[in-house]
């Protein structure tokens, strides 16, 4: 069991109030930016673009703010260049972070990026300190009133998933990167809602917080997911539903 699908439970959650501020706006502009700057403008040919233009939509980003974004990947408008750059460094307990963002200013973004661990009971590590740690996954989260295990175990590894989880409410299926298209179509098919599907770095081991230390890697969580420059971030660390909750 992890406390990775639960802190995607949570946000997914307040993910309405995110928009609001239009953090998630911000974050899926760059995305879409990056991801055609990077493989081109055409979402059929380019799978990072079409995942970023699926979350954008599934977001309520409007068309021409999408299609605005990717002309500025390609070049066909002009706009900020954003530098994609992964921190690494170490919450309560030794907890292993990777921070994946997009920056017009390395200086200011890894400054801003310290104070926040420093402020939160963390360290921001050397590059390479933790990365190793971690894997890169399709990483899928659902309700483990969907569908029965069983059912539910032949729907994914028939599409070519890795394997399948038990992480107390939630089922969490991990694939490679190749095949997480395939599997999330196997799903949908299926008519199985997923709370989150990402391409992300999955944690090999995980551990174990409670009480203050819970509440710690928590706000450190959110300090580093609400900084504008941070797309996403990935942590092995283990947390109940209770101390979830109480958080």
């Amino acid at each position: 069991m992890s406390g990775h699908s639960k802190w995607h439970s949570i946000k997914h959650k307040k993910g309405a109030l995110d928009a609001k501020r239009g953090k998630l706006f911000t974050k899926f502009i760059k995305e879409i930016t990056v991801a055609a700057r990077t493989g081109g403008g055409d979402p059929d040919a380019n799978a990072r673009l079409r995942k970023a233009i699926s979350d954008a939509k599934a977001g309520n980003m409007p068309n021409d703010t999408i299609d605005r974004a990717i002309r500025r990947g390609t070049g066909e408008e002009e706009g900020v260049h954003y530098e994609e750059i992964t921190y690494e460094g170490y919450g309560p307990r030794g907890v292993a972070l990777l921070i994946e963002s997009m920056t017009d200013n390395r200086n200011r973004t890894v400054a801003e990026i310290r104070h926040i661990f420093s402020k939160n009971g963390g360290n921001l590590g050397e590059s390479g300190s933790v990365g190793w740690m971690f894997d890169k996954k399709g990483y899928l989260v659902v309700n483990k009133s969907a569908k029965p295990e069983e059912e539910l175990f032949d729907i994914v590894i028939e599409a070519g998933a890795d394997d399948l989880r038990d992480d107390e409410d939630n089922f969490e299926i991990i694939t490679s990167p190749e095949n997480f298209e395939s599997v999330s179509a196997a799903l949908k098919s299926a008519g199985i809602e997923t709370q989150v599907a990402e391409i992300e770095m999955v944690p090999q081991n995980y551990i174990k917080l409670e009480g203050s230390e819970a509440r710690q890697m928590l706000k450190l969580m959110e300090a580093l997911e609400d900084h504008d420059d941070v797309q996403k971030v990935s942590a092995n660390f283990d947390i109940s539903e209770a101390d979830m909750a109480a958080v």
